[in-house]
């Protein structure tokens, strides 16, 4: 099986969150260094509406600069995209991102479960994902699959979580490589950039 992986080009980080997360998210993106050879994800719930403000909020306050995601928006390494609302969002094999409108997983769209899985496909070994602080399962399902795809997983150490109900999913369920604080992440973040 780990011969049908497509190694992309860019290196992926994809952090998946839900309440509470985006606390963790203003501590750590604009403490970020520059990213020379992989894009970030994000993947967070958020209310059904197309307003641009968690991207102009994430916009703000990074170090890194932020792309707007549409249909089929190539990703490029050095960026900070943002899963719109209202859809899910898939990765194809030539680095483009695709917006869904299928059913609501886990009760939100998007779903870091989703979007977690279609990375794993797509970028196996080159993959970190990073599950933030939630109030329900989403995301522990897509921990796996990255995991069995031969990428890497960390979960925020619940302790430090708002809500820590999804980090401790993870961690009941999975077994993640790392469980950190939100200064471990950045510094992990970091030093996988250099």
């Amino acid at each position: 099986m780990e011969e049908n992986k497509i190694i992309s080009n860019c290196r992926l980080v994809i952090i998946g969150g839900s309440a509470g997360s985006l606390n963790a998210l203003m501590r750590i993106l604009p403490e970020l260094t520059a990213l020379h050879n992989y894009a970030i994800v994000i993947v967070v719930h958020r209310k059904s509406t197309d307003d641009q403000t968690l991207e102009e909020l994430i916009a703000l306050k990074s170090s890194i600069p932020v792309k707007p995601i549409e249909d089929k928006t190539i990703l490029i390494p050095g960026f900070v995209y943002i899963a719109p609302s209202n859809y899910h969002l898939l990765f194809e094999k030539d680095d483009t991102l695709a917006l869904d409108t299928s059913e609501k997983i886990n009760y939100s769209r998007p779903s870091i479960d989703v979007s977690f899985e279609s990375a794993a496909e797509i970028y196996g070994s080159s993959l970190v994902g990073i599950l933030f602080s939630g109030s329900n399962t989403d995301g522990t399902s897509g921990l796996q699959a990255i995991q069995e795809a031969g990428g890497k997983i960390v979960v925020q150490n619940p302790l430090s979580a708002d809500m820590p109900f999804m980090p401790n999913n993870a961690i009941l369920f999975t077994t993640p490589d790392y469980v950190l604080t939100n200064e471990e992440i950045l510094a992990l973040l970091n030093s996988i950039n250099r």
